[in-house]
C-alpha cells in the first residue's frame, strides 16, 4: 500500500472501536469474509479494526519492527508467520511501537511474548500462542503481499474488523 492509498483515521477512531463482528455479518454478510482460526487475544483492546497492511516472513521479525516504526495511521498489520510456534515474532518492544505510531492492532500467525506486558498495552493483538523464545532478525520476508491462512485471504488495503468473537474482512470500510 503507498503512503497516498493510506486512510489517515484520527486517535480516537484508532482507540475507540463501537462495533460487534457479528453485528456486522449480520448487516452485510454477503461482502465479509471470516477468519475461522481461534486466535488468543493479547492485547489490551478486544476490538480493533483498520486497513490490512501485511507481512509474510518465517521466525524472522526484523521487517515487522522496521513496518511498526514507521506510522500506522490506524492500520493493522497481519503477519503470516507460517504458524510456527517456535518463537515469538512480537514482544512488548515491538508492540510498543506499533501503540506509539498508531497502529491499530496486529494479527500474528505466529507467537508472541512478553504476554503480561502485551496485556496491559492499548492495542488489539491477536496471536496464535506464546513462546519466550527470540525470533532471528535477518531481514526476510515480504512485505504487502495478499497472505492466507483461516480460510481467507488478507489483501493489503482491504478492512479488518476484530472482536471477542473472531475476525471478519471487508473490501470498503464499514
Amino acid at each position: 500500500m503507498k503512503n497516498t492509498d493510506a486512510v489517515s483515521l484520527s486517535t480516537a477512531d484508532v482507540t475507540t472501536a463501537d462495533f460487534a463482528t457479528a453485528d456486522l455479518v449480520d448487516a452485510h454478510g454477503d461482502d465479509l469474509t471470516s477468519c475461522v482460526v481461534q486466535f488468543r487475544q493479547f492485547g489490551a483492546r478486544s476490538r480493533f479494526f483498520g486497513r490490512i497492511r501485511t507481512i509474510k516472513t518465517y521466525e524472522d521479525n526484523a521487517l515487522i519492527k522496521q513496518t511498526l516504526s514507521s506510522p500506522g495511521a490506524g492500520a493493522v498489520l497481519v503477519v503470516d508467520g507460517q504458524a510456527s510456534l517456535r518463537c515469538a515474532l512480537v514482544g512488548d518492544i515491538i508492540a510498543g511501537l506499533a501503540l506509539a505510531n498508531l497502529w491499530a492492532g496486529l494479527v500474528i500467525w505466529g507467537a508472541v511474548r512478553d504476554s503480561a506486558a502485551l496485556a496491559r498495552l492499548d492495542l488489539g493483538i491477536k496471536a496464535l500462542g506464546s513462546n519466550p523464545w527470540k525470533s532471528s532478525k535477518l531481514g526476510g520476508g515480504e512485505l504487502d503481499v495478499p497472505v492466507s491462512f483461516g480460510g481467507v485471504e488478507f489483501h493489503p488495503g482491504a478492512w479488518l474488523y476484530s472482536d471477542e468473537d473472531g475476525i471478519v474482512l471487508s473490501e470498503r470500510r464499514l
